[in-house]
C-alpha cells in the first residue's frame, strides 16, 4: 500500500469507527458491513462489489497493528492536506465466488488477464503467494527525505547522497524472527497461509490468522534483537541523480529506492522534496531563466551591444534596439534550465533603464540641449484625458 493510497482513503470512515477504535470494534464493524454489502447478498446492486472491496481493504489495514500505525503516521504527517487524484481500488469483472470460496472454492481464481486473484488481492484478504505456500510477499514502504540545491544545480541537475533509515530484515536472525540455532515452524492454525476463514452465513471471509498474526509462521524461541518480529532498522547510503529543471518545493519520485520489501516483495520508492536557494542575479519562470540587466539612457535611446552573464559562466552579447523602453524583454535561446527531454529553456532578459544620480557640468549641458531638441515630444500626452474617461 503506497503513501498515496493511505492519504486518499479514510479507512476509519469506511468502517464507521473512530480513530481510537479497538481491534474488537474494528472487527465487529467489518463483519457487519461485509455481511450487508457482500455482492452475493446484493445481486441487484452493481455498486455493492466496490463497497465490499473498499470495506475489506480498510479492514486489512486497520486490523494489522503495523499497517495501522503506518497508515496513521502517514495521514498525521500530511495533516489531511493531500488532495486525492482519484483512481479505483482494483480490477473488476471477476467472479466474487472465485475470491471468497463459495461452495468450497478457494482464492485461486483468475481475472480476464490471467492473473491469480490471490496474487492481486493477497494483501487485501490475507491470501498466499503464487507458490501456494509460506507467507505472501509485501512491497516495501515509501521513504521521504529532502535536499537543498543551489540555483545552478537545480537548473542543470545534481547528484546527491542520502542516508536513509528504514525497516529491513533483522540482522541477527536474518528476518526469521527465531533465535540463533532455532527456526520458526509453520503455524498449525492456518497451515502457513497467514489467514483464517470465518463463516458469516452463506459465505466466508478471510482474516489475518489470530495465532501467527498473518505471518504464517510461529516462533517458539524468539530472537532477542527483534523480539520475534523478524524486522529491524537499517541505515544505508544511496546516491541518486536529481534531474535538471527541478523547482523549489517540488517532490520527485525515485523508483525502487525506498524501504526493502518483505518475502521477496519489491522495494518502495524514495520521494525527495527539493529546496532551491535563491540566486542574487538569476530567477526562474518555468524552464526559462530570468535576469534583469541595467542599460544606460544613451544605450536605450541609441541602441547598443550589451554583454550579459549566463548560468553556464560564459557571457553572451545581446543587441539592444534603438528606442528601447524600460522593461523591454529580450529572449536568448537555449540558455535556460534543463527540460525533461534534455533540451534547455531560454533566458529572458528584462532591460532596465538606469538613470545616473549625479551629473558633471558637460553631461548636464548635453542633456539640456537634448531636452530642448526634443521639446515637441511629450510622453504624458493624453494621460489626464485617459484618466478622466476611466
Amino acid at each position: 500500500m503506497s503513501t498515496k493510497d493511505y492519504l486518499e482513503k479514510d479507512y476509519y470512515k469506511v468502517l464507521g469507527v473512530s480513530k481510537t477504535a479497538s481491534k474488537d470494534e474494528i472487527k465487529s464493524s467489518y463483519r457487519k458491513l461485509a455481511r450487508e454489502n457482500h455482492p452475493d447478498a446484493n445481486t441487484g446492486d452493481p455498486k455493492a462489489e466496490d463497497r465490499f472491496k473498499e470495506i475489506s481493504e480498510a479492514y486489512n489495514v486497520l486490523s494489522d497493528d503495523k499497517r495501522r500505525k503506518e497508515y496513521d503516521d502517514a495521514r498525521s504527517l500530511f495533516g489531511g492536506s493531500y488532495r486525492p487524484g482519484g483512481g479505483g481500488t482494483g480490477p473488476g469483472g471477476f467472479d466474487m465466488s472465485d475470491l471468497f470460496g463459495q461452495g468450497g472454492g478457494t482464492a485461486g481464481g483468475t481475472t480476464g488477464g490471467g492473473e491469480r486473484l490471490s496474487d492481486l488481492f493477497g494483501g487485501l484478504f490475507g491470501g498466499r503467494g503464487r507458490g501456494g505456500t509460506g507467507t505472501r510477499s509485501r512491497r516495501g514502504s515509501d521513504v521521504e527525505t529532502e535536499t537543498t540545491l543551489t540555483f545552478r544545480e537545480a537548473a542543470d541537475g545534481a547528484t546527491r547522497s542520502f542516508q536513509l533509515a528504514s525497516d529491513a530484515p533483522c540482522p541477527t536472525c536474518k528476518g526469521t524472527g527465531a533465535k540463533a540455532g532455532t527456526a520458526p515452524r509453520m503455524c498449525p492454525k492456518c497451515s502457513g497461509t497467514g489467514h483464517e476463514n470465518t463463516n458469516l452465513g452463506g459465505f466466508s471471509l478471510s482474516e489475518p490468522c489470530s495465532e501467527c498474526k498473518g505471518r504464517g509462521l510461529v516462533v517458539d524461541d524468539p530472537c532477542a534483537t527483534c523480539n520475534g518480529s523478524g524486522r529491524g532498522k537499517s541505515t544505508r547510503t544511496i546516491q541518486t541523480r536529481i534531474p535538471g529543471g527541478v523547482a523549489d518545493g517540488q517532490r520527485i519520485r525515485i523508483k525502487g529506492k525506498g524501504a526493502p520489501g518483505e518475502n521477496g516483495g519489491p522495494a518502495g520508492d524514495l520521494y525527495v522534496v527539493v529546496h532551491v536557494k535563491e540566486h542574487p542575479v538569476f530567477g526562474r519562470s518555468g524552464d526559462n531563466v530570468t535576469i534583469t540587466v541595467p542599460v544606460t539612457f544613451p544605450e536605450a535611446v541609441l541602441g547598443a551591444d550589451v554583454r550579459i552573464p549566463t548560468l553556464t559562466g560564459f557571457p553572451v552579447t545581446v543587441k539592444v534596439p534603438p528606442g528601447t523602453q524600460n522593461g523591454h524583454k529580450l529572449r536568448v535561446r537555449g540558455k535556460g534550465a534543463t527540460r525533461k527531454d534534455g533540451t534547455a529553456g531560454d533566458m529572458i532578459v528584462t532591460l532596465e533603464v538606469s538613470v545616473p544620480r549625479d551629473l558633471n557640468g558637460d553631461a548636464r549641458e548635453a542633456l539640456e540641449k537634448f531636452r530642448a531638441a526634443t521639446s515637441d515630444f511629450d510622453p504624458r500626452d493624453g494621460l489626464e484625458a485617459r484618466a478622466k474617461g476611466a
